[in-house]
């Protein structure tokens, strides 16, 4: 089953409508700090494994 682009749409108006902008904003900031602290600590690893061999 795929969703057409008016399917998603009123989709997206329903969230808005119910968390508000200001929330989804701020969702949307932790998650993109909890993916850059994830890459980072992976590239962190792999740093750390070439400075062993």
């Amino acid at each position: 089953m795929s969703f057409g682009v008016w399917e998603l749409l009123v989709i997206l108006i329903i969230i808005l409508l119910l968390f508000g902008t200001k929330r989804l904003r701020s969702i949307g900031k932790d998650l993109g700090e909890a993916l850059k602290g994830f890459k980072k600590a992976v590239n962190d690893d792999e740093k750390d494994k070439e400075d062993k061999q």
